[in-house]
Parts: C-alpha cells; sequence; structure tokens
C-alpha cells in the first residue's frame, strides 16, 4: 500500500500510499510536521499565491478561523442555499430546452458554468451569468480562470517549468496571460466592495452576505487599508474549491446514474418523498421546496453522492511535504523536504478496504438496515481530506450537489448520447471527464 519512487529530476524523495494509516498520521496524527511546503507553494503561487491552499502556519490559521466561523453561519447557509436553487433551476431551464430539440448537450460544460456562477455570487456578492453567456467579460474570467488551474497543474508533471517561466514560453507564457486575466476582473471587484463597504450606510454587517465583504471586514486594517493582493489570494482559493470540485463530482455522478437508471428512478421518488412538492410542481416551485429538512431526508441521494467521490474523488492525487524526519506508522523513513502522496482514486477502489465489489457503483453500501446514510472513516474515505485541514466547504458542497442533483433528475431522464461510451478523465487539478459529458434528456 505504500511504496518510494525515486525521481533524481526532482531533486527530493517521493513517496505514495493508500494506507488509511499512514493517511492518518500525516493528516491528523503529525499533522504539525506535513504542509503545503515549499514544493506545493512554489508550484501554486501565481494562481493561488497567500491563499489557504498554498500557505502553512499562521496565514493558513487566520484564513481557516474566518472561513469556518463564515461557513458555519446561518445567513452564509441560507444565502448560498438561495443561490444553489436559482441556478438550478436556471440549469434545468437550459436542459429542457435542449431535451425538446432532441439535442445532446456536454452536461460537465454546462455544470462548470452553473457553479462558477454559484460560487461568483456567493464569493463576490455579483452575478457573472456565464450559464446564459449575457456577461461577456465574466465569460472571459471564468475562461481564463479554467486555463490557469490547468497550466498550474502542468508544473507537478513538468521539473523544468521555472526554466520555462524564467524564459516566459510554452505553457508558463500562456500561464501568466490567463492570470493577468483573472486578476484585472478581481481587482475590479474588490475595490467596488471596499468602496460600497466603506460607504457609512454599509456598515450594517448584515447589508452584504458574500465572503468577500466579510473578509474585508475582517482583514481591514484599524487606518482603513485595505490587502487587495491577501483578498484576491482568499477568494480565488474559495472560487476554485467551489467551482471544479462540485462540477466535476456531478458529471461523474450524472455518468454513474446513466450506467445506472435505476438509481435516477430512485432519486426522483426519494425528492420528490422529502420535499412533498407534487407532480404538477414547476422546476421554480419545486427548487425552492428543497429546504435543508428536506435536504437532510434525501439519504440515498446522498450515498449515491458519495459513491461517486468514493469511485471519482475530486481531487484524485493529493500530498504533504514533510517538514522534519518522520518515521511513518509502516516503517517508512521520510526525510525532510520528502513528499507524501495519499491516493484517493485509488483507495476507493481497493478490495481491502472496499471488499470485493469495490469497484461496482452500490450507493447501499452507505445506508444502514434502515436506509439511513453512515459515514465512514475519513483516513478511508479522503475525498475530503481529514484532521485540522478537512474541507471546510465539506457541507456546502453537498447542499449544492443535491440541490442540483434532485432538480435535474426530478424534471429529467438522462442517457448517454452512446450507450457504449466510456469516459476517460483529463488531467487537471480535479478530476473533470476528458471532452465533455454528452447527454441527451427526456423530460419527466
Amino acid at each position: 500500500m505504500t511504496f518510494r519512487l525515486l525521481v533524481p529530476a526532482a531533486g527530493r524523495g517521493q513517496i505514495y500510499t493508500c494506507d488509511p494509516a499512514v493517511v492518518e498520521h500525516i493528516l491528523k496524527t503529525n499533522f504539525a510536521n506535513y504542509g503545503k511546503g515549499p514544493f506545493n507553494s512554489g508550484n501554486m503561487r501565481d494562481l493561488f499565491g497567500d491563499g489557504i491552499f498554498a500557505v502553512d502556519g499562521d496565514k493558513w490559521r487566520q484564513q481557516r478561523k474566518i472561513a469556518s466561523y463564515d461557513f458555519s453561519t446561518r445567513a452564509l447557509r441560507d444565502f448560498s442555499g438561495d443561490v444553489f436553487k436559482r441556478n438550478a433551476a436556471k440549469l434545468a431551464g437550459v436542459v429542457s430546452s435542449q431535451a425538446a430539440s432532441s439535442q445532446s448537450m456536454d452536461l460537465q460544460g454546462l455544470l462548470m458554468r452553473a457553479t462558477m456562477d454559484s460560487i461568483f455570487t456567493i464569493a463576490f456578492g455579483q452575478d457573472l451569468n456565464t450559464l446564459d453567456g449575457s456577461v461577456d467579460e465574466g465569460s472571459r474570467f471564468a475562461a481564463a480562470f479554467d486555463d490557469a488551474s490547468e497550466f498550474t497543474m502542468l508544473r507537478y508533471i513538468n521539473p523544468f517549468w521555472k526554466l520555462a517561466s524564467l524564459l516566459n514560453v510554452g505553457a508558463e507564457a500562456k500561464l501568466r496571460e490567463r492570470i493577468k486575466v483573472v486578476d484585472g476582473f478581481v481587482y475590479e471587484l474588490i475595490r467596488d466592495t471596499s468602496d460600497e463597504l466603506s460607504n457609512a450606510k454599509a456598515h450594517d454587517p448584515d447589508s452584504r452576505q458574500d465572503i468577500l465583504s466579510r473578509f474585508i471586514q475582517a482583514t481591514t486594517s484599524d487606518s482603513g487599508t485595505v490587502d487587495y493582493k491577501y483578498l484576491r489570494d482568499i477568494i480565488l482559493n474559495i472560487v476554485i474549491a467551489g467551482k471544479d470540485t462540485t462540477a466535476g463530482s456531478l458529471a461523474w455522478f450524472l455518468y454513474m446514474v446513466c450506467k445506472h437508471p435505476e438509481a435516477q428512478e430512485k432519486i426522483c421518488r426519494e425528492a420528490g418523498e422529502a420535499t412533498g412538492a407534487g407532480e404538477a410542481a414547476t422546476i421554480d416551485e419545486f427548487s425552492r421546496s428543497l429546504t435543508d429538512e428536506a435536504l437532510n431526508k434525501m439519504h440515498y441521494l446522498h450515498a449515491a453522492l458519495t459513491e461517486t467521490l468514493r469511485l471519482y474523488p475530486a481531487v484524485p492525487l493529493n500530498n504533504k511535504q514533510c517538514l522534519s524526519d518522520d518515521v511513518l506508522p509502516n516503517g517508512f523513513n521520510v526525510s525532510k523536504g520528502d513528499i507524501v502522496f495519499y491516493i484517493p482514486y485509488a483507495m476507493g477502489r481497493m478490495e481491502p478496504l472496499w471488499g470485493n465489489d469495490a469497484e461496482a457503483f452500490r450507493p447501499e453500501r452507505w445506508l444502514d438496515e434502515n436506509g439511513v446514510f453512515q459515514q465512514e472513516s475519513p483516513f478511508k474515505f479522503t475525498a475530503f481530506q481529514a484532521g485540522p485541514r478537512i474541507c471546510l466547504g465539506k457541507d456546502f458542497a453537498y447542499r449544492q450537489m443535491k440541490i442540483f442533483a434532485a432538480v435535474l433528475l426530478r424534471f429529467f431522464v438522462f442517457k448517454l448520447h452512446s450507450e457504449e461510451e466510456i469516459v476517460s478523465y483529463r488531467t487537471r487539478l480535479t478530476l473533470a471527464i476528458d471532452q465533455g459529458l454528452h447527454l441527451k434528456a427526456t423530460a419527466r
């Protein structure tokens, strides 16, 4: 379950593991000795900056503390829920028009745009409207953002990226161009929001519920100085976390329920029973009926999404850098500077961890005899990390995925464009379907 890879060009040792005991050691037991480290921060800094996913120490603790409070507030939960429902209904409207014309559509592409619209509104308090394409500037930002994420990923497999960056050639030149577009768009939004909050009328803490406003209020100095670069880094990290991960997971979920059509029917029935919305309910009416109480009753849907994440984790490969010499629980020696990788994608498919049907899509494995969802150890099911750095947006992500999935499967039956199609994944920071997910939808 654990092995060492010799990579002379990397200049440091690399250890790969699928052992839950090792995962627990680096993510929890000896957490202080394993961090992002210079390896990750160097690769990610141009895009992620000093955001929560690229830093350790005090900067990480400060952002974690503020974000942890914000994600737990009722105000943000209600605000984000309303945004999710609105965009789920909007997406269903797009799917409906495609279904009426019997055309296949790239659901992953539509989900990428819909989740970008959602997280952007929650993060910045403004609508991006990439789903309907009404804001050209927003579409340019979204495209540049996607490209920058992909070019950043390439640094992990290209040991000579620093030379390419110095020479400003290839993917590094493209990354620099895309980040310039992203920064220009984001800095303007930060300036506008800061100016609004500085207005005496905007000092009501309930006047704005977006995350940027909350971070501006929490980090602005007594003299009124706003650290634009730090805010840019904080918010872009949240956008990255809330967009591609959720969209990719929903795309894989739809792929799996197309392979298992009985799951679509179970989810449709469960959604109707949990909400109490009648057959005659419109898309908007049904979306509004998806209260937290109703979502919490959808155990099978929760299990189906979790089973998807077991097989197709949003981040298929993750790592921590060792900060001082250590010995892992299985006896492996780790030197300062070594990178310890754990592999959620492989862990989710291992028979020793999940049984003889480890590669089968079976949501029931997550349900008890009463049909109630049961958690597994986060060191075995590592889709959301674990320990002090466990994903703050876990509940946030499940809420968005459940709302989108419930709306789509309540009103449509989905089939693969080609029944024989077997999709593959694309190398990005998150696990995306290569060439998109092309489905046909039929209205129920």
